[in-house]
C-alpha cells in the first residue's frame, strides 16, 4: 500500500480507537489468503483469489446485488452456501460469469467444488465471487489451475496478492488494515475491495471482503454487515449503473480471543469500525471512478425519506451534475433541475419547489430563489477534489447522502471501448 493514509477523506474520519496498520502487517490471525495469474485477463496480471477461514467454527455474513439480472456465482452463493458459516471464498476477475445460464451456473458450481477439496471443506461454505466483462463464459480449466496454485500460496501475508487478484478496472488498491481497541482487548479488521466502475446507489459494483479476528456470532455478524453496508456501500455512485455481481463478505475467526458480544459497547465501537472502513472504501470508489477527477456528496435533508433519498440520487445520477462538477464549474441551477425532475411526480409539482442549495458552505438558493453570495470564492471551493453538495426540501425530519464522482471525457473514452 501506499504511504497515503486509509482515512484519506475529510467525510470519513478515523474513530479514536481505530489505528492504521502497514499494508505489510498481514491478515488477522486465523485467515490465509493468495492471489496468482491464472490466465483469465488478457492483461497477465493476477485473476485468481482464495481467501480461508481456519477456525473451527466460523462466522460470516454477506450481502448481494439487487439486481434481477444477478450473475452465476451470485445466485449460487446466495442458493447454495450456508453464508452464516463461510469457511473461504474463491473468487476470480476477468470474467464476470453473468447472462450465461445454465451453463454459468455449472461452470461456477465446479469452481466452487475444487476450492473446496483444496481447503478441504463442504461446497456450501465456500462462496463464490466473479468480476469482469458480461456475456462471458467463464474459464474453467483456467479457474482450476488458479485453485491448485493460490492453495500452495495461502498465508496470512497473501492480502497483498489477493487484493491483486480481484481488481479490474481500478486505478489503485482498496485495501486497509486495523486496530481497532475495544473495552475486552484489540482486534485486527482487514478489508480487500474492487469497485470502479457499473456503480449505483442500492449497492455498488463492487467485490469487498472483510476479515476480523474478533468472536462474532453469527446474528451479530449479519447486522453490522447489513447496517454498514447500507450507510456506504449503498451510498456510492459513479455512473448510476447497478451490477450484475455485487459481493460483500464479512468472515470473523474468534483467534483474538475477544468476544464481541451483542448490544455491549463492544459492539458498538467494532461497529463504528465497520461503518467507517466500509464508508472508506466507499469514497475511495467514487473518487477512482474511471477517469474522476473529483468526488462529491450530496446531503438531502427534508420531511419526506422518500423524497430525500430521490432527491440526493438525482443529483448524483445527473450527467449534466456530474460534467459541471469534473469542470469545476459552480453551476447550481443543475441540481435545482435535477431535485425537481425527481419529485415532479410526488406531488411537488404544483408550485415551484422552495429548495434550498448550499455549495461548499456557500448558499446560493433560498427557498427557490438565488440570493446574492462571493461567486468568486464559490469558483475557488469547487476546485477542491472533495465537493459537497446541500440541498433543503421542505419539511423536516429526513436526511440522506450519496457519494458520487464527476462525468469525465476518460469516462466516455474507457467505456467506449471496454470490451475490446
Amino acid at each position: 500500500m501506499s504511504a497515503e493514509p486509509f482515512f484519506r477523506s475529510r467525510w470519513v474520519p478515523r474513530p479514536s480507537h481505530v489505528t492504521e496498520l502497514p499494508g505489510d502487517s498481514g491478515l488477522p490471525a486465523g485467515f490465509r489468503a493468495a492471489g496468482v495469474t491464472a490466465g483469465i485477463k488478457p492483461s497477465g496480471r493476477p485473476d485468481v483469489g482464495l481467501l480461508v477461514n481456519d477456525a473451527s467454527e466460523p462466522v460470516s455474513a454477506a450481502r448481494f446485488t439487487a439486481s434481477a439480472a444477478a450473475a452465476a456465482p451470485v445466485l449460487l452463493s446466495r442458493e447454495r452456501c450456508r453464508l452464516h458459516a463461510l469457511r473461504a471464498v474463491l473468487v476470480n476477475s476477468g470474467c464476470a460469469n453473468a447472462a450465461t445460464g445454465r451453463r454459468g451456473l455449472d461452470d461456477a458450481a465446479k469452481t466452487q467444488g475444487a476450492a473446496a477439496t483444496a481447503v478441504g471443506c463442504d461446497p456450501a461454505l465456500v462462496a463464490i465471487a466473479s468480476t469482469g466483462g458480461i456475456s462471458q463464459f467463464l474459464p474453467v480449466d483456467r479457474v482450476l489451475n488458479g485453485i491448485l496454485a493460490a492453495r500452495g500460496e495461502l498465508d496470512r501475508a497473501g492480502d497483498a496478492s489477493f487484493q491483486a487478484a480481484i481488481q479490474t478496472t481500478d486505478a489503485f488498491e482498496k485495501r486497509a488494515n486495523l486496530s481497532v481497541a475495544l473495552p475486552s482487548g484489540a482486534v485486527l479488521l482487514s478489508a480487500q475491495c474492487k469497485g470502479a466502475g457499473m456503480i449505483s446507489p442500492n449497492f455498488a459494483t463492487l467485490l469487498c471482503f472483510v476479515q476480523t479476528d474478533a468472536g462474532l456470532s453469527a446474528e451479530t455478524a449479519d447486522l453490522l454487515l447489513g447496517v454498514c453496508v447500507k450507510r456506504s456501500f449503498d451510498r456510492a455512485s459513479v455512473d448510476g449503473q447497478l451490477s450484475t455481481n455485487d459481493t460483500a463478505i464479512l468472515m470473523a475467526s474468534g483467534a483474538s480471543g475477544v468476544e464481541v458480544n451483542g448490544e455491549s459497547e463492544d459492539e458498538l465501537l467494532f461497529g463504528e469500525a465497520l461503518d467507517a472502513l466500509l464508508r472508506q472504501l466507499a469514497v475511495m470508489m467514487v473518487t477512482d471512478g474511471e477517469g474522476a477527477a473529483r468526488a462529491a456528496r450530496a446531503i438531502v435533508r427534508g420531511g419526506s425519506q422518500e423524497n430525500v433519498e430521490a432527491a440526493a440520487r438525482a443529483v448524483a445520477n445527473s450527467p449534466l451534475v456530474k460534467a459541471a462538477l469534473h469542470g469545476g464549474d459552480p453551476n447550481w441551477g443543475r441540481i435545482v433541475q435535477a431535485v425537481g425532475g425527481a419529485l415532479g411526480g410526488q406531488g411537488l409539482a404544483e408550485a415551484p419547489l422552495p429548495i434550498d442549495v448550499t455549495i461548499e458552505g456557500v448558499q446560493v438558493c433560498s427557498a427557490g430563489s438565488a440570493i446574492p453570495y462571493d461567486e468568486g470564492e464559490l469558483d475557488r471551493r469547487v476546485q477542491r477534489e472533495e465537493v459537497e453538495y446541500e440541498v433543503g426540501l421542505p419539511g423536516e425530519g429526513a436526511e440522506t447522502e450519496v457519494f458520487f464522482s464527476d462525468l469525465s471525457k476518460e469516462y466516455v473514452e474507457f467505456n467506449s471501448a471496454y470490451t475490446t
